[in-house]
């Protein structure tokens, strides 16, 4: 069996709530792709930012955590 990888673009609604820089780290960080602070440190942005950007992204796409 393959694993495939999803991404928000395969649910993405025409017009998308989510701003890039919300999507790219709702992606990296939600397939496992990176952990928070990893991205962090790949997109140049504090740990911190990136926690908002994936609060504001799973609050929009509905969930909480």
């Amino acid at each position: 069996m393959s694993a495939q990888v999803t991404t928000l673009d395969d649910f993405a609604a025409p017009t998308d709530p989510l701003t890039n820089a919300e999507r790219k780290a709702y992606e990296a960080v939600e397939n496992g792709k990176f952990g928070v602070r990893e991205y962090a440190r790949a997109t140049d942005r504090s740990p911190g930012t990136v926690g908002n950007l994936l609060a504001r992204a799973r609050a929009k796409k509905g969930r909480s955590t």
